[in-house]
């Protein structure tokens, strides 16, 4: 969207410029939120298209949710355009009932068509994001009549398959995909039938509470206040979004107030930070984790000796204390860290000795040669660096590759690898099956069968017992047996030696300048600005 090149001077005038003034008097404008960050893997703003932490945020302040997680109480759902739901008592309907009177940014009255809409064009798009809900059961085929609107204020959800809601609820109030459009104003520029699909790129199309005025591609995005909110107007009157890289330029800027709030900044840099009472830290928690993934397909990784002399051969300590501050928290777990049905840690520690045992009972004595696949920045780089001076402890020889995330994890997705340090999980899904189903599911092994989507099959780690009480789990609705399979499972895996070794669960440290009140960053990515505002 463009806006009239005055209102962009005034506003990087105002915004943009303040770094030439002296410290003791650098402010960002009183009514607006300048926030540093970087803007590299922002290649879209389409719901269904749109991937990674950054954008959901951004979207997550242009459009609106059905539901949401409780900011405080992330276990906790809130409504948001559905003023409340029920789950009918077969467990295979879901029906929302929307508020009234909801206006999108252009004008348009939402309604329930709108709500169908926007969750059937994820599916016919049949982009990256409609993964979670193919594995739901849902398809192109079958998405207008199991996502349906009954009337203007009332929207049905028909599972096609047997799973938990809970899990479908927890879709719904986090995954990017999940926030609706309105309709009427995308089809106006729809193009061959793409269903507006190459004017979202750079465009919106939202009931939010901050409208987008521009986007300039790596480089600035400004976002305006939407008066006519459901919720309420915004306390602030424009959002400005920088594209920053460089993590000094990031603590420089917010230390001089040049910037109100700063993300993706290296841990170095936060530590120096926190001793300044000009800027505040808030870490916050993410639903992915740093894993230690063994290829099954090679010969020494499918013995589960080898397995668990390479559990014990991961200095969890060390790493968690010198490596992730500011990064991660130790999580020996596949499910996230504060969920009713994740166990306590099984205390796993670095134990050269036992894994030299464990190696020779394996026919290892003098351990092997092998290579760690990473990507070439913190912390993973840092974590491979600490497990090849481990694994040598016990004799295993392991060269370090480096690339890119399509490199790595493409090998990854070609089960053409040997060990990888990587990043997964369910993400902001509070929800086991969330988790197991991304780290450890793998229903059919064959290569042939493609399940990138599953990272228990790209390590090629097959268990059909785990994959039978998996399958049970999400479909029982007995919460007290639901909760006592799942912890079951957990022990299994641990028997087991699962292929992906979970180090640490990742966060988050947003730097926040002292006079900013009401912020309050979300674990789900999806922080919203309505309610913050300056203290001056």
């Amino acid at each position: 969207m463009s806006i009239f090149p005055s209102l962009w001077a005034r506003v990087l005038v105002a915004a943009l410029t303040v770094t030439a003034v002296p410290a003791t008097f650098a402010k960002t404008p009183a009514d607006q939120l300048i926030v540093g960050m970087s803007m590299i893997n922002l290649l879209s703003l389409d719901p269904a298209a749109a991937t990674g932490l950054d954008v959901s945020e951004i979207n997550a302040n242009l459009y609106d949710m059905l539901l949401v997680q409780d900011v405080a109480q992330p276990d906790r759902l809130v409504p948001a355009l559905a003023e409340r739901w029920e789950v009918s008592e077969d467990r295979k309907t879901l029906t929302f009932h929307l508020r009234s009177g909801v206006q999108f940014q252009s004008g348009n009255l939402l309604s329930a068509e709108d709500v169908a809409w926007s969750l059937q064009r994820v599916l016919k798009l049949n982009l990256a994001l409609a993964s979670t809900w193919k594995a739901y059961g849902f398809t192109a085929e079958n998405a207008e009549r199991t996502l349906r609107a009954t009337d203007a204020t009332t929207f049905v959800i028909e599972l096609p398959r047997p799973t938990d809601p809970m899990l479908v609820l927890n879709t719904l109030a986090t995954s990017p995909s999940a926030f609706i459009l309105d309709r009427k104003k995308v089809l106006e520029h729809q193009k061959n039938n793409d269903m507006g699909a190459a004017w979202l790129v750079t465009h919106a199309a939202g009931s939010g509470a901050f409208a987008l005025n521009d986007w300039r591609a790596n480089d600035v995005i400004l976002m305006s206040r939407f008066d006519g909110y459901w919720g309420g107007p915004a306390k602030l009157k424009r959002i400005v979004m920088r594209n920053m890289t460089e993590s000094q330029s990031l603590r420089l800027m917010i230390e001089r107030g040049d910037l109100d709030i700063a993300k993706g900044m290296s841990a170095p840099d936060i530590e120096a930070l926190q001793k300044s009472d000009k800027v505040r830290t808030q870490t916050l928690q993410r639903g992915t984790l740093y894993y230690v993934a063994l290829s099954v397909k090679q010969p020494m990784f499918a013995d589960a000796r080898v397995r668990k002399a390479v559990r014990s051969l991961i200095d969890y300590q060390g790493i968690n204390q010198t490596v992730m501050p500011h990064y991660g928290v130790i999580n020996q777990r596949p499910l996230p860290l504060g969920l009713a049905a994740r166990l306590p840690d099984p205390g796993y520690r670095l134990n050269v000795e036992q894994a030299k045992a464990w190696l020779a009972e394996a026919g290892y004595p003098n351990g092997f040669k092998t290579t760690i696949r990473v990507l070439a920045e913190p912390p993973f780089i840092n974590i491979a660096s600490n497990l090849q001076s481990t694994l040598a402890q016990a004799g295993i020889e392991a060269s370090i590759i480096t690339g890119t995330g399509n490199q790595i994890y493409g090998a990854m997705r070609e089960r053409s690898f040997d060990i990888i340090v990587g990043r997964g999980g369910g993400g902001a899904e509070r929800h086991p099956h969330s988790s197991l189903r991304t780290l450890v599911y793998n229903p059919d092994n064959r290569d042939e069968a493609k399940l990138t989507n599953f990272q228990g099959w790209r390590t090629s780690f097959y268990s059909p017992q785990l994959n039978q009480l998996i399958e049970s789990a999400e479909v029982e609705p007995d919460a007290s047996k639901q909760l006592a399979q799942y912890r079951e499972i957990q022990v299994q895996l641990d028997q087991q030696v699962g292929a992906i070794l979970p180090v640490s669960q990742m966060t988050d440290t947003v730097l926040v300048y002292a006079d900013v009140v009401d912020f309050q960053g979300h674990t789900a990515a999806t922080t919203r600005y309505k309610d913050v505002y300056k203290q001056r």
